[in-house]
């Protein structure tokens, strides 16, 4: 079982995150347009006193006319914020405003955090009933116990939509889940083993109930708190703790482990020790929970056994207990058939969703989103990967049927099989692409020159790249400027980062005899006019470092025009044999992924182009996972009206005909065709009308100002342009790019250096 570092940021990077461009992490956008004086009479008087009174005369049409449905209030008084405990409600807004955001990445639910300045539970109450209709689903975060404990019962009784406190039951959910299969597994009795929960917190709590409620026996679950076991006749219990006493002459953790079959930790660190976990019963269970440092390390079990079962909360390990699997997709499901609350069935459901599908054979879209490794059903694989896609379809509807089945459920889903295609829908393609890239890279560990490594942006990247451990990083610049910044965005000076440039004598040398080798007859260069280009320019050296193997990949660009680092890197290296090179940007709008090229290269390619082109974005975009449907575009669709600039691209398409390549592809068409449904009807005879994944631009000026267009002025996530048909791995960020775009660019480079042969030319 193999241990990593944790990743590792700055306080200044964090409050340079929080506070860039728009301070916060969530923002109010319209779901409709506001251009118009119609639409705002529309959307406020006299157009919105029709949805008011059809919810005056029926409350359940809120669903129909507003936001409600799919809106769910993340609410804490900060009273026990993640491991730091009660700093106060306001500074609990940064954790809630993230949770709200997992809620949209993960499940595309709308979110709201609310702080509540109180810590007397029957104001809490009080404020959460009164302004509850405005949603759909109530999740309480960072509370206290035992008060957590009463509002969420309180609440429960007196609300009809969902209350959920995911610090019990979400963990709950997960951790259920886990000892399902770690039963299975070790081939013992959910009704039969004997269970010690390590901890009397809300999540202990809850963990305990769900178990109980899951087939374990009552009297089989010892808990533990900091006074020791939990029996009948303990003085000073109070009424939540009573219901988990049981009739046992143990009082310590080291009596009550004797012959244990699963230990549950929602404690602290040391709290288990070597020790105790000798003491267990064959094939323990061990489920060392706290975080950020276990109760027990998985290390430190396995110098005493090699027959237990390990899950921990930590990220570093297999088998992670992490309510991110469990909290979006619960609440979609719940929302998607307007639950009335979250029941137990329904958190069973979902806890044996998660339990089966860690069972199944895991697909290859599967292994693609988790960077080619395919998981096993096993002992260090009994929880789903949180990359997992499949979760997004798996525990919705789960939970949904479950509240059907239970009664709870104001609307029926009467096709599951197309409700879970709509499901999958829901994603943001970007989380899998990149979480299926870097999950790659980071057991590769590939050197990446970053060229720019003076630029504030790029140096973060260049850190982040680091401590993520996605691959080696390398800056090129003057070491004094890079250690200045270094120590500015808040690391020590002294960084663990390898710097280079121009004054390494030995590498110039080398670089200077490539370089002159490749360009004395192509340029008619000299070796001194060599010598200079290696000696005074970042981009021409890094190229070098690649191309000599001193490095696996590069990523340049940011602090010039893209023409300007593309123009250098060509000098040093050639295109791939018999590929063209263009710029390929993958473009996500409203869960629609689309590939556009080329953005960045040729300027107006001819039919053989841009049917080269159409072979080698296919080839691309099947790396990232998607089937090619390849739409050539023009102001033209099907020759009409016909043009000399039209017939480029008809004639594309007779050249793809004629090579009779392996992917779909038609044209030309215009965008709106390429893209909408409603243009099927009008030509039948194509399967690219509206279905189109990849777009062919006519120019490289059309393609650019599209895809710029579409970043500037909508939502749109845009990752690229990806330099294609280059024969090295080097990616070029455009001008100013942000440092998470760099970060993509830069882990795609890794990537490609390792799934791509670029020995071939």
């Amino acid at each position: 079982m193999k241990k990593t570092k944790i990743d590792h940021y700055t306080d200044k990077e964090a409050l340079d995150f929080h506070s860039y461009k728009k301070p916060g992490k969530i923002e109010i956008s319209s779901s409709k347009n506001m251009t118009t004086k119609r639409d705002l009479a529309l959307a406020y008087s006299p157009g919105v006193a029709a949805p008011v009174r059809a919810i005056s005369n029926n409350p359940e049409a809120a669903f129909d006319y507003t936001s409600k449905g799919n809106l769910v209030a993340v609410i804490s008084n900060g009273s026990a914020i993640l491991g730091m405990g009660n700093l106060g409600a306001l500074a609990s807004k940064p954790v809630m405003e993230g949770k709200a955001v997992l809620f949209k990445r993960f499940a595309d639910i709308d979110s709201i955090d609310l702080e509540i300045d109180s810590t007397e539970t029957n104001e809490i109450i009080n404020s959460i009933k009164n302004f509850s209709p405005s949603f759909g689903g109530i999740n309480l975060e960072d509370i206290a116990a035992p008060d957590c404990f009463i509002i969420e019962e309180r609440l429960k009784e007196m609300l009809d939509i969902p209350v959920f406190h995911d610090d019990q039951h979400g963990t709950a959910i997960i951790t259920t889940a886990a000892l399902i299969n770690a039963l299975d597994i070790s081939k013992k009795k959910i009704n039969e083993v004997k269970i010690i929960v390590n901890g009397a917190g809300a999540s202990a709590m809850a963990c305990a109930n769900l178990f109980k409620k899951s087939g374990v026996p009552q009297k089989n679950i010892t808990m533990v708190d900091r006074k020791g076991v939990i029996f009948k006749g303990r003085d000073n219990l109070n009424k939540w703790k009573k219901n988990h006493a049981i009739e046992t002459k143990n009082r310590s953790l080291l009596d009550a482990i004797k012959d244990a079959d699963v230990f549950l930790g929602l404690s602290a660190k040391g709290a288990l020790t070597k020790e105790m976990v000798k003491k267990m019963a064959k094939d323990p269970i061990i489920f060392a929970c706290a975080n950020p440092d276990p109760e027990i390390t998985p290390e430190e079990i396995e110098e005493v056994r090699d027959d237990a079962i390990i899950a921990t909360g930590r990220s570093d390990y297999p088998n992670q207990v992490n309510n991110l699997i469990g909290f979006p997709y619960i609440f979609r499901g719940a929302l998607d058939v307007r639950s009335k609350t979250i029941n137990e069935e329904m958190k069973i459901a979902a806890a044996k969703a998660i339990a089966n599908l860690a069972k199944e054979d895991v697909p290859d879209e599967v292994v693609a989103a988790m960077g080619g490794e395919r998981p096993h059903y096993g002992r260090e694989y009994i929880i789903p990967s949180t990359f997992d896609p499949r979760l997004i379809s798996v525990i919705p509807a789960a939970v949904a049927k479950a509240a059907i089945d239970t009664g709870v459920a104001r609307i029926k889903i009467n096709d599951f099989d197309v409700y879970k295609e709509q499901l999958k829908q829901r994603l943001d393609p970007t989380v899998t692409i990149m979480q299926g890239v870097n999950s790659y890279i980071k057991k590769k560990q590939k050197k990446v020159v970053f060229a720019d490594g003076e630029d504030e942006n790029t140096l973060k990247a260049a850190i982040a790249f680091k401590n993520s451990k996605l691959g080696v990083p390398i800056l090129v610049g003057k070491e004094e400027l890079i250690k200045s910044q270094i120590k500015k965005i808040g690391y020590n000076e002294n960084f663990d980062i390898e710097i280079i440039n121009s004054k390494d004598t030995s590498k110039r040398e080398k670089y200077v005899k490539y370089l002159f080798k490749k360009l004395q007859r192509e340029k008619g260069m000299l070796e001194w006019d060599c010598d200079r280009l290696v000696r005074n320019d970042r981009v021409i050296w890094s190229s070098c470092m690649v191309a000599c193997g001193d490095a696996d990949a590069m990523i340049t660009g940011n602090t010039r025009r893209y023409s300007s680092s593309l123009e250098k890197i060509t000098q040093v290296v050639d295109p791939r044999s018999g590929e063209i090179m263009f710029g390929l940007n993958l473009v996500v709008n409203r869960g629609k992924t689309i590939f556009i090229c080329d953005t960045s290269v040729i300027e107006y390619p001819d039919a053989k182009q841009l049917a080269d082109m159409a072979k080698s974005a296919a080839r691309v975009v099947r790396l990232f996972g998607f089937d090619p449907k390849i739409a050539f575009l023009s102001h033209s669709t099907f020759g009409e009206p016909a043009t000399d600039r039209t017939k480029r691209l008809s004639d594309a398409v007779q050249i793809l005909k004629k090579d009779k390549v392996d992917f779909k592809f038609d044209g030309e068409m215009q965008p709106d065709v390429a893209l909408e449904e409603i243009y099927k009807e009008l030509y039948p005879f194509s399967e690219i009308v509206g279905n189109s994944n990849v777009l062919i631009m006519p120019s490289q000026h059309s393609a650019a100002i599209s895809y710029k267009m579409i970043k500037s002025m909508s939502r749109a996530k845009v990752i690229g342009p990806l330099l294609i048909g280059l024969g090295l791995p080097i990616e070029i960020a455009p001008l100013r790019s942000s440092t998470s775009d760099i970060i993509n660019l830069a882990s795609i480079a890794a990537y490609s250096a390792d799934v791509i042969d670029y020995k071939k030319n």
